[in-house]
């Protein structure tokens, strides 16, 4: 069904109208100018973000139900890097006419089940058209309280540096995807030069083969919100003085720690984690696996720093990697190689203005 059939407010009571509320402090939802929310005892937190078709997705390899849920992920993902909870949700699209009512619906499934996931009400948004592709801005509201809130600038000297999950998995999902769109064009092409028929009607069921590779692809597709990484560290009583989620590369976010907290810190590459199928991409791919987990980016783990006093408690927690120690700014940012070599660590992820 083309959306002109039933119109924007068609579309927003069709996507809409099973949305129920989760959450007490969502007074008002959809249906009316504002949505209405009470927070008395907690501090609110708000985060934005934009995604734009060509340039932080390709839909060649992305279908909308995941590109709906991983729209979702990326924002709750904030929220939890603030030691918050996620409560509501804000989905405005620009829309061009190549999609179907169908294929919005498709779009909404995937936030719902990351909503749903994370017991986020979504309370509004905005249609509109689009020229040029598909865009996408989500906001997400949470709560925390005042005292409980870690920001990138808590960081001190001795406190112990640690990852959730592991590194560079998204990037190497995401460099094998484009390797198969490219292989597949490169034929494309071949075939229309040569005007065979039957080879363009093959191609037209193209599927990559991509066993032994799964949890690449489901890094870079599926993104995952580490909520449960927040709950176990609060269970455990450690408070993070400092922590962000890496969506452009572990370098680039430590630096921002770092830079904000005024102070420097020192990483082991020994102890970067780093998944079997990642190292074996990048050997493929003849790219350094260190680079990737550095660099890579949309890993959406949680980088946090401790006190040292949590040592005992933080290295025996199930998918938690200790990986170096904050020091003086004045020491730098270095990373410690397998061989005891020292090198500078430099922010060298995605970047995606000019």
């Amino acid at each position: 069904m083309e959306i002109a059939e039933i119109g924007e407010f068609g579309l927003i009571d069709r996507l809409t109208k099973d949305t129920k509320s989760q959450n007490i402090s969502t007074k008002y939802g959809i249906g009316d100018d504002c949505a209405v929310l009470h927070y008395p005892d907690s501090e609110v937190l708000v985060t934005t973000d934009m995604l734009m078709e060509g340039v932080h997705f390709d839909l060649t390899y992305i279908d909308l139900q995941h590109l709906g849920y991983k729209s979702a992920m990326v924002n709750i993902s904030d929220i939890f890097a603030m030691n918050g909870t996620p409560r509501q949700l804000t989905v405005s699209l620009a829309i061009s006419k190549r999609f179907s009512v169908e294929d919005i619906e498709q779009f909404y499934l995937g936030l719902h089940m990351a909503c749903d996931k994370w017991g986020v009400d979504i309370v509004g948004g905005d249609t509109t058209s689009s020229f040029t592709g598909l865009a996408i801005s989500i906001t997400c509201i949470g709560e925390a309280r005042k005292e409980d809130i870690v920001y990138r600038n808590g960081a001190k000297e001795t406190d112990l540096i640690c990852v959730s999950g592991d590194l560079g998995a998204a990037y190497m999902g995401l460099q094998l995807l484009e390797r198969e769109k490219a292989v597949y064009y490169a034929q494309v092409d071949e075939a229309k030069k040569k005007g065979d028929k039957k080879a363009l009607e093959e191609l037209s069921h193209f599927q990559p083969d991509f066993a032994g590779k799964e949890y690449l692809l489901q890094r870079q597709l599926k993104t995952e919100a580490r909520g449960d990484i927040i709950r176990r560290l609060r269970e455990a009583d450690i408070h993070p003085t400092a922590m962000m989620d890496i969506s452009d590369g572990l370098s680039s976010e430590l630096m921002h720690i770092c830079t904000q907290s005024h102070v420097g810190c020192r990483i082991f590459e020994k102890q970067l984690p780093i998944d079997y199928q990642t190292a074996v991409m990048a050997e493929e791919l003849n790219m350094n696996v260190t680079t990737c987990a550095l660099n890579g980016g949309e890993d959406y783990e949680l980088l946090f720093t401790v006190p040292i006093g949590d040592h005992e408690k933080i290295q025996d927690m199930e998918d938690i990697h200790l990986i170096g120690h904050i020091t003086k700014q004045s020491l730098g940012h270095v990373l410690v190689t397998r061989d005891d070599q020292e090198f500078e660590l430099k922010a060298q992820g995605w970047k995606s203005l000019f």
